[in-house]
């Protein structure tokens, strides 16, 4: 796969979150990686044209979630959702960042956390902004004016 990156979420255990990230992106399932014991190691989901790998926490081999952490990292951002609106997305969800209509690149976006601990960022296209007005208004907002 070239010209890629590979997101890899660790979770606590990955069978709920899979169900989570099917019924919250529309994820789906391409690959499994059982256990012996019949458990999920991890598994490859594809949210749009994305494939995320999901893996269970294993402590002793430095693989640990955010909840474990007690922090969040970073946040992953299916970005330009269409499909759904982002007051779909965040509602219900613990609070990042509620959805904004100022930003000035012309997203409407917000943020959440999900309930294995990680922080997800989501965006909805709302109009394409030239340049020159972009950067416009990234003047106006750090001006000492």
């Amino acid at each position: 796969m070239p010209n890629a990156v590979a997101a890899h979420l660790v979770v606590n255990d990955p069978e709920p979150a899979a169900s989570w990230y099917a019924t919250v992106f529309g994820a789906a399932e391409t690959d499994r990686i059982p256990l012996p014991d019949g458990s999920v190691f991890a598994s490859d989901l594809a949210i749009g044209d994305t494939t995320i790998a999901l893996a269970g926490e294993y402590p002793n081999m430095g693989i640990i979630s955010p909840k474990t952490l007690g922090h969040i990292p970073c946040a992953d951002s299916p970005h330009r959702e269409r499909r759904r609106s982002v007051d779909t997305r965040h509602r219900g969800r613990r609070l990042g960042i509620p959805p904004d209509c100022r930003h000035l690149y012309g997203e409407r976006a917000g943020q959440f956390i999900d309930p294995f601990g990680h922080r997800w960022g989501v965006s909805q296209h709302l109009r394409d902004v030239p340049r020159d007005e972009r950067d416009a208004a990234v003047a106006a907002l750090f001006s000492p004016d």
